[in-house]
């Protein structure tokens, strides 16, 4: 399934607050598409909360960003990427292995994210969610800073189904 029609070889970056949906929408493609800083800092700290690891997380996501573009596989990056400087270096990466890259913002009410947020394992302090919901940027200026498609979140069909 690709509710997206991400073309081969894409990157697609979900941008969103914690408790958009992201994870969500990632869990209906394969595994394997997925990159989740979340995921590595659970793996190198046994926490995925454990944000001191977020330097080894970003290098362990770096690695397998360039093994899998570099393979022409698609890719989701499943983190807030709410900071330009953040999408920028996904975006070079993605022009540098010379393949298309796309963005999927979570334009959620931030009541949503605050009441999902408040629901998951790992509940994110409220007063960051609220940060982040305040720096998700515009489809203009994702599309501005180079993504070929932006998708809206709000726009994608739900469906139960989610491969594994």
């Amino acid at each position: 399934m690709n509710p997206l029609n991400l073309p081969a070889g894409a990157l697609c970056v979900l941008i969103g607050p914690p408790g958009s949906g992201k994870s969500t929408l990632a869990a209906r493609y394969p595994d394997t598409w997925r990159l989740c800083l979340d995921f590595y800092r659970g793996l190198a700290t046994d926490s995925e909360a454990d944000q001191s690891a977020t330097p080894v997380a970003a290098e362990i996501q770096a690695l397998l960003l360039d093994a899998r573009l570099s393979r022409g596989l698609n890719t989701l990056v499943d983190s807030t990427n709410v900071l330009p400087h953040i999408r920028a270096g996904l975006i070079a990466r993605a022009r540098y292995w010379q393949r298309p890259i796309a963005a999927v913002l979570f334009d959620v009410p931030l009541a949503t994210a605050e009441q999902q947020n408040a629901r998951r394992s790992r509940v994110v302090p409220r007063h960051v969610v609220r940060e982040l919901h305040q720096m998700l940027p515009t489809v203009d200026q994702l599309r501005a800073e180079g993504f070929g498609t932006v998708h809206l979140a709000s726009e994608i069909p739900a469906t139960a189904d989610a491969p594994r």
